[in-house]
């Protein structure tokens, strides 16, 4: 049977002191969101919670196939609406497969972006109607979504000074460059998004200065989580 997402903010607590969570991590290119979410699993897994950690686009294998369409640097001339319904077809595949069996398993399942970046990236930077993607959340998915998301604010040229580095480290996969090679512009324009997103959600958001030192900003994303697990009903 599937776990159907509480209110924003809302934690499931089941037996003991486990807990069961959707968690998603948002933010720009070079935000650091891959490393925190480790960070964040290892703690977790400390204190003894069960943990899935997943993405989108790619968390399963068939959504795998769709990033490499999504993030291949050779499709530039991807249709920004087509754009759109491979991301929607990826997200209808990780719920069904990854995000609600883990949920209904007992686990904490924290994401590397959802929805949340479909409005900041499809909505707001690509300038499709805002309405046409919730609807389409709202009709394909019934509005699931996270009870906490962090958003990794930074600005934008400090994230893609950061991914482009990790790319030419060898760090980042080289062929998933298409968003990074978008205009300085654009990536404002999704910054802008998200913290249009947090401010009209400030209960779901929490909001992480990610332009410092990577432990101070893992410093700060523990002492929101840990205070959301302790006072789940106060976040």
């Amino acid at each position: 049977m599937d776990i159907v997402s509480p209110a924003p903010g809302k934690t499931f607590l089941p037996r003991g002191t486990s807990i069961i969570m959707f968690i998603s991590f948002e933010g720009i290119e070079g935000s650091g969101k891959t490393t925190q979410i480790q960070c964040v699993c290892d703690h977790l897994r400390q204190k003894g919670h069960d943990v899935i950690v997943t993405r989108e686009p790619g968390g399963t294998d068939i959504g795998r196939q769709i990033r490499s369409i999504l993030l291949d640097s050779k499709n530039k001339g991807l249709n920004p609406l087509s754009e759109l319904l491979l991301y929607m077809s990826d997200r209808a595949q990780h719920l069904d497969k990854i995000v609600k069996p883990g949920l209904s398993s007992g686990k904490v399942v924290l994401c590397d972006r959802y929805f949340d970046a479909t409005i900041a990236y499809q909505g707001h930077a690509r300038g499709l109607d805002m309405d046409l993607i919730t609807q389409l959340h709202e009709l394909a998915f019934a509005g699931y979504k996270p009870e906490l998301t962090f958003l990794l604010d930074l600005p934008p040229e400090t994230g893609l000074r950061r991914a482009w580095r990790q790319i030419e480290n060898g760090q980042r996969t080289g062929t998933e460059t298409r968003f990074e090679e978008e205009a300085l512009s654009f990536h404002g324009r999704v910054r802008e998004g998200y913290l249009a997103l947090a401010r009209l959600e400030p209960q779901r958001f929490k909001i992480i200065d990610a332009s410092g030192p990577q432990e101070r900003v893992k410093q700060e994303i523990l002492a929101v989580l840990d205070s959301v697990i302790r006072n789940p009903m106060e976040t």
